[in-house]
């Protein structure tokens, strides 16, 4: 019996030497309307947060957002690693003239039908699928069914969540990680992008509001470690678009100058794109009065450049606008907001917009990564945001539905002791194979 308990010795430690590859946990943050260039190497140094957090991790040069640069797209591209025109959401506004029902930004019942999220499967579905638990805070599609799914916790957004919401949401998202009750953490905060539509992109405003991130991420460096997690949480953190200046009381482009309302049955949304619908039998005429205006494009749905990705988005309208970049497009100066109810008629509504062209670089967003999967102190080149689904995925061990992002643009942020320990794996259970077949 000598001789099988020797071999039962070997094939025991053979097998404990094989190594588990335990799963980290990941809490993740959408920072709306970030730029780029917000955390530049001259900006980090008056941000001591964003600083650590990329001296401890990955920053990649820039992200490129899907196009049209608006957020509701952008969130599902980045969930799901598909282009616009395949998972459906293609704008902040769209219509359905089949069913005549809107999508529009906000908190509107409408918006949270199926109907336009089912298009492709974000990955707290996925997760959920797979009994993986998911916690999201403020994040905007969380509350709807999907593909009959809702995740474990949502946290539903509402107009504009306070810095207090997102201190408790970042916190009640530690603690779920800590405790267990969740894998994958989610928070949503809105205001960077607020303030920079109000008051600018190089505002004091939107420049206080990066500064209550950096805050965050200073506490949460603490609490992390605190928590003893810092081994066990990858943090990644990114944008949907960036933000340019507009100075609209001089580049708005008035439609009713071109056109007679009567003819379009519907236009959604005012800004860097709009949609519309001409009435029936009014389409050319519409066409033809829009074709030649000046800083701005007008597309039937055909002619849609492909690196868009756009045209063949199902609420896709039959003419799309698209303003050149800092130029604003809407029926009329008349019906655009003023500060102070008019009092100050050279005070703009806004200061700052996106949705532009995405290859702009204005439009541009930021992607940071730190944790036990991520190097250290590493700057990666550009990404897009069809990628950042693949990052998520693999942190998570989560197998990818097939999409539009690229692997090849992302591995290089990722430590390689993953893959290494795969081949040392492999290596032991060849070992094995060999010990049995001398046995046998």
């Amino acid at each position: 019996m000598a001789p099988y308990r020797t071999f039962s010795v070997l094939l025991l430690t053979l097998i404990l030497a094989v190594p588990c590859s335990a799963t980290n946990k990941l809490l993740l943050f959408l920072i709306d309307g970030f730029r780029y260039d917000y955390i530049s190497d001259k900006e980090l140094e008056v941000l001591p947060g964003f600083k650590k957090l990329v001296q401890s991790g990955v920053k990649v040069d820039y992200m490129t957002p899907d196009f049209p640069s608006l957020s509701y797209p952008n969130y599902y591209t980045l969930m799901t690693g598909r282009h616009c025109e395949i998972h459906q959401i293609t704008g902040n506004y769209m219509w359905d003239q089949k069913t005549n029902k809107s999508f529009d930004i906000g908190t509107n019942k409408d918006s949270l039908l199926p109907m336009w999220w089912n298009g492709s499967e974000p990955l707290w579905v996925t997760m959920e699928k797979a009994n993986r638990r998911v916690f999201m805070y403020y994040w905007p599609g969380c509350e709807v069914e999907i593909l009959g799914v809702r995740p474990n916790y949502c946290r539903e957004y509402y107009d504009f969540p306070s810095d207090a919401n997102f201190t408790r949401a970042v916190n009640d998202a530690i603690q779920t990680l800590r405790n267990g009750n969740a894998e994958m953490a989610a928070v949503y905060y809105e205001r960077v992008d607020v303030e920079g539509h109000h008051f600018g992109p190089w505002s004091e405003e939107r420049k206080n509001a990066t500064r209550v991130v950096d805050q965050m991420l200073q506490n949460l460096d603490h609490q992390i470690r605190e928590s003893g997690l810092k081994d066990e949480v990858n943090v990644i953190m990114f944008s949907d678009h960036g933000m340019t200046d507009i100075f609209w009381m001089d580049k708005v482009i008035e439609l009713k100058n071109y056109i007679d309302y009567n003819d379009i049955l519907q236009v959604k949304d005012r800004g860097p794109v709009v949609s519309l619908w001409p009435a029936e039998g009014k389409h050319t005429k519409v066409y033809n009065q829009l074709k030649d205006v000046q800083n701005m494009a007008v597309y039937e749905k055909d002619q849609i450049p492909d690196r868009f990705y756009y045209k063949k988005g199902k609420f896709v309208s039959p003419l799309t606008l698209v303003a050149e970049q800092g130029w604003f497009i809407a029926e009329s100066k008349e019906k655009l907001p003023f500060w102070n109810n008019g009092t100050k008629p050279n005070q703009g509504w806004q200061h700052g917009w996106h949705g532009y062209d995405n290859e702009l670089m204005d439009m541009r967003g930021f992607f940071l990564a730190s944790g036990p999967d991520f190097k250290e102190n590493f700057r990666s080149s550009p990404i897009r945001s069809v990628d950042v689904y693949n990052v998520l995925c693999k942190v998570l061990s989560m197998e990818p539905l097939p999409n539009n992002g690229s692997w090849s643009r992302v591995e290089s942020m990722l430590r390689s002791g993953a893959q290494s320990d795969a081949l040392n794996s492999l290596t032991l259970i060849l070992l094995l194979f060999k010990f049995v077949a001398l046995w046998i």
